[in-house]
């Protein structure tokens, strides 16, 4: 059974009502901006309202200490709604200016929005269990906390240990500039530590007893560097020194380390990758006559889009429309866009395959058409993983001006602005709507399900991180 135009009406309205407590929460944890894995803050603010709204929580899911699973309702079908809330380093800024101004030099900032992406899932998950509730139908509803998606793989970790293995599909999004379906074939990737240990002389009377873990390193980035133009074009490699052995150079360098990201399509195509990077630091530690050792830091697997439900989803998003913006968001999104190039406009147009028109907005007035065509990305996600165990829809909300960077000043700033807690209240909208066709229509979870089943083969999901790989807050532990 569909949802007719009036149930989403007020379903639509149902949400209004529950927003202002969610939109507040999502500021709290702006203010909060905790990095991978100890959003100790940023949990216990979304435990204490979904346990106010009567839900029952499972904390430490999976083992790690910030995850967490809150449920409600009973029976089937099991819907999972994925939220995040970590925040990136070095972005902190003011909120609500158009100009960079950090609150703290050097600390954190919530600059991919996942103040509100979580809140926004959290707020969906509430308005699915009040609309099932109201009509006396089965189901059961999950708000899954995902800690460390950026850099951290948190759902990877989670997905190993199975606690998606019981739901029958998973709902999400993410903020941006558009209001879409989100049908990304997102990146697998695995990041890696090379660390070199060689021996330590003095560089200007002795060098000869010196074995360099410094140039081990600038000898293995050169070889990646050389590796490029031989690896597939849509494959990426980056890298970082995080420890470059100290601050003398009149000492060689005993120690030094060097953290990879290494991407590709699919899963296979990064490890493939990987093993040639990887040859390359070994070629360097021979040549210098050090040692080396490699830690896998965390890895994600490709996102496997789902036709079935995007389509609904896309339907969903079309009968609600775009938010109402009004003359004081559309002010401070042009200011926002003021600071910004004309190729970072055209770059945030191309990422969702957005008409060129769409960029004279200052914020998005519309819902993109979507065919049923996924884009290929050039980013990576842990949503991912879980697209390979159950079928997967997302979508964005326009939360930003048209234009913003990820990961910039500018996302940072509009994090607490009307204007993106209208895209969030949207977004919960569509995915709550979409989450109850899926309880309520047995024929298109089925068909989700079959989708998903025809796109890997019937293939068993296969973490791409070893099984003796710890999430990060548990490596200390040991």
């Amino acid at each position: 059974m569909r949802n007719d135009p009036l149930s989403l009406t007020q379903l639509s309205d149902a949400v209004e009502r529950k927003s202002p407590a969610f939109s507040a929460m999502a500021d709290r944890i702006w203010e909060h901006a905790e990095l991978r894995f100890a959003e100790h803050r940023s949990i216990e603010e979304q435990i204490a309202l979904l346990e106010a709204e009567g839900f029952r929580v499972t904390r430490n899911l999976g083992g790690i200490p910030t995850a967490f699973m809150a449920e409600a309702g009973s029976g089937g079908p099991v819907i999972g709604f994925l939220g995040e809330f970590d925040a990136l380093a070095g972005l902190s800024q003011e909120a609500g200016i158009a100009e960079p101004r950090a609150v703290t030099p050097g600390a954190t900032g919530h600059g991919c929005g996942h103040n509100l992406l979580g809140a926004g899932a959290m707020l969906a998950a509430v308005a699915a269990r009040d609309e099932l509730a109201a009509n006396g139908l089965p189901g059961t509803v999950r708000y899954y906390g995902c800690p460390g998606e950026e850099g951290g793989s948190g759902k990877t970790f989670m997905a190993r240990e199975g606690v998606f293995n019981d739901i029958d599909a998973a709902v999400t999004w993410h903020p941006g500039v558009v209001s879409s379906v989100n049908s990304q074939r997102s990146m697998a990737n695995f990041q890696v530590y090379f660390r070199f240990k060689g021996r330590a002389s003095h560089a200007a009377g002795s060098p000869w007893l010196g074995r360099s873990a410094l140039d081990a390193v600038e000898i293995m980035n050169i070889g990646a560097n050389y590796l490029r133009e031989h690896m597939p074009l849509d494959c990426r490699v980056h890298y970082a020194i995080t420890n470059s052995g100290g601050n003398s150079p009149n000492v060689v360098q005993a120690d030094a380390e060097v953290l990879y990201l290494i991407r590709g399509p699919k899963v296979r195509d990064a490890q493939a990758l990987f093993d040639r990077v990887r040859a390359c630091a070994e070629g360097a530690a021979i040549m210098t006559g050090t040692t080396m050792s490699m830690e896998i830091d965390k890895a994600c697997s490709d996102t496997i889009p789902n036709t079935a439900l995007e389509m609904r989803m896309f339907e969903n998003l079309s009968r609600l429309g775009a938010p109402s913006f009004d003359a004081a968001d559309l002010t401070f999104a042009e200011e926002i866009r003021a600071t910004l190039s004309e190729e970072d406009i055209a770059d945030s147009l191309r990422a969702v395959a957005a008409p060129e028109s769409v960029g004279a907005e200052p914020l998005h007035a519309g819902v993109l058409h979507f065919d049923g065509t996924s884009l290929a990305g050039n980013g990576s996600t842990d949503v991912g993983d879980v697209s390979q165990i159950v079928p997967t829809v997302q979508c964005w909300g326009a939360t930003w001006a048209v234009g913003t960077p990820f990961h910039t000043w500018q996302a940072v700033a509009q994090g607490k602005s009307p204007h993106a807690h209208k895209g969030m209240v949207q977004a919960a909208k569509a995915m709550a709507a979409t989450a109850l066709d899926a309880y309520r229509d047995p024929e298109l979870l089925a068909r989700a399900k079959a989708e998903l089943t025809g796109r890997t083969g019937g293939r068993a999901y296969a973490c791409p991180i070893p099984a003796e790989v710890l999430a990060p807050p548990l490596r200390a532990r040991r």
